[in-house]
């Protein structure tokens, strides 16, 4: 055997974000060792026949929470690994607000508990607590992908005050780290809430003006002005809508480090449906949309590079946890790890963005940004982590469907064209047709940060 191929992806019409061709993936040792045009002889590799198919770089979904260790009720590593790899997600970023990675024991015990658990390779985030920020060099160096702050106190994460920001943001730019925040105002949350509550709320209507649009422009401005000043690299988590993205475009052009993460909520979802679907609408930032424009604007925006990077923000609960309690008690966030690569396969089939946007926006762009090695692109030297798409089907999403432990999506009954077919690891193919190969084996590897420095 000359090129000494162990496996050989034959036929299909490779997309990332460079382009696309028909091309042959030899992969060796886990590992993409060369793309050849398609009619060559592997003697000895094992075959996989793509003849039809798109094939993906695995996505790398940077936004999830998995629960694990934390509240495995509403999901664990196992299932919402599995989830990832049956829609072609081959990588995750993880943090867990219930059982939150603050400091080097914490993260330990996090690492210990998640050997053998995943089905994908992982990175994790850790938390920003305002009376641990001496903390943070020392995690970086253990290997985190990034830190999560908030500008609330939001899921029990105590939010920070601007000064508190600026010494995050001082802490980042040494470090050279970056730090995703969300960002909502919290004396303005505080208020509305409190107005709220004593005006007997106690509808689904209340989300929108509690999580308003001006909590997140005010808190979105103060942490753009921290990132200025400190030359920190922050990244705005789930950037709800069009006024977010152009007060973030207008800080790059000065040449400060910041960009938007989008989630495909802010780009489907209505602002009013939460009043006909309640709790399962409950997420924060809200759904913003209220016209077709708008929702026009926000695919252009996602389309024309205003937005980064696109992450799922995983964050499920079942339907009865969401039906525990009223509005103010039940948990916020939504499934998405299920949906997100469908969503977007559809979106690219039917004209609204282009496959190798796709595989830029939730493979190559977070890849880069949270500097994952190996990962987000076809091409020789990277992990070969593949999701094969046949972008012939069609299928109407149910809840069914819905591998995650919530068991429901807010796009059930959404009819999609393209569907993962296989999902391949390291050369490994892990699922196909919506089902887990041996469901035994959790192959996921841990993925250190570029902080890590050997003990």
């Amino acid at each position: 055997m000359e090129d000494g191929f162990d496996l050989v992806v034959c036929g299909g019409t490779v997309v990332d974000d460079r382009g696309r061709a028909r091309l042959d993936v030899c992969v060796r040792d886990g590992k993409i060792a060369a793309l050849r045009p398609p009619g060559t002889a592997y003697p000895g590799a094992e075959i996989v026949d793509a003849d039809g198919l798109v094939v993906l770089p695995g996505m790398v979904d940077t936004h999830v929470h998995f629960m694990d260790p934390g509240d495995p009720t509403r999901e664990d590593f196992p299932t919402g690994s599995g989830a990832a790899a049956v829609r072609g997600v081959t990588t995750v970023v993880e943090h867990t607000h219930g059982w939150p990675v603050i400091d080097r024991a914490s993260f330990a015990e996090k690492q210990e508990h998640l050997s053998g658990r995943s089905y994908v390779d992982f990175g994790l985030a850790a938390h920003v607590w305002p009376d641990r920020i001496h903390e943070l060099p020392d995690l970086w160096s253990m290997g985190i992908s990034y830190f999560k702050a908030f500008t609330c106190t939001t899921h029990g994460v105590p939010g920070l005050d601007n000064h508190a920001l600026l010494e995050v943001a001082e802490t980042m730019a040494s470090l050279d780290a970056p730090c995703l925040v969300h960002c909502e105002d919290d004396a303005v949350t505080d208020r509305d809430e409190r107005a709220l509550r004593e005006q007997g709320r106690s509808d689904p209507g209340l989300i929108s003006c509690w999580r308003s649009r001006e909590a997140e422009m005010l808190a979105v401005s103060v942490v753009l002005m921290a990132a200025r000043l400190r030359g920190a690299r922050l990244i705005i988590a789930h950037a709800s809508h069009y006024d977010v993205l152009e007060a973030i475009a207008l800080e790059r052009q000065r040449g400060t480090r910041v960009s938007a993460e989008g989630c495909l909520q802010y780009f489907l979802l209505r602002e009013d449906e939460v009043e006909a679907h309640g709790a399962l609408r409950k997420f924060t930032p809200p759904a913003r949309l209220r016209s077709d424009e708008e929702e026009r604007r926000m695919w252009s925006a996602l389309d024309g590079g205003l937005i980064g990077h696109v992450a799922s923000d995983h964050a499920p609960s079942t339907v009865a946890q969401k039906e525990q309690g009223t509005i103010w008690d039940v948990p916020f966030g939504l499934p998405g790890v299920d949906t997100t690569l469908p969503l977007l396969v559809d979106a690219a089939l039917t004209g609204r963005i282009a496959l190798e946007r796709v595989a830029a926006l939730y493979a190559f762009e977070p890849a880069r940004l949270y500097r994952l090695a190996g990962k987000g692109r076809i091409a020789a030297g990277y992990d070969a982590d593949l999701a094969l798409i046949d972008p012939t089907a069609t299928w109407t999403l149910q809840d069914d469907d819905i591998r995650s432990r919530a068991g429901w999506s807010p796009y059930s009954g959404r009819p999609l064209r393209g569907r993962t077919a296989g999902t391949m690891l390291r050369g490994e193919m892990i699922a196909r047709d919506g089902a887990l190969l041996a469901e035994e084996r959790r192959r996921g590897r841990f993925i250190p940060g570029p902080g890590h420095r050997s003990s």
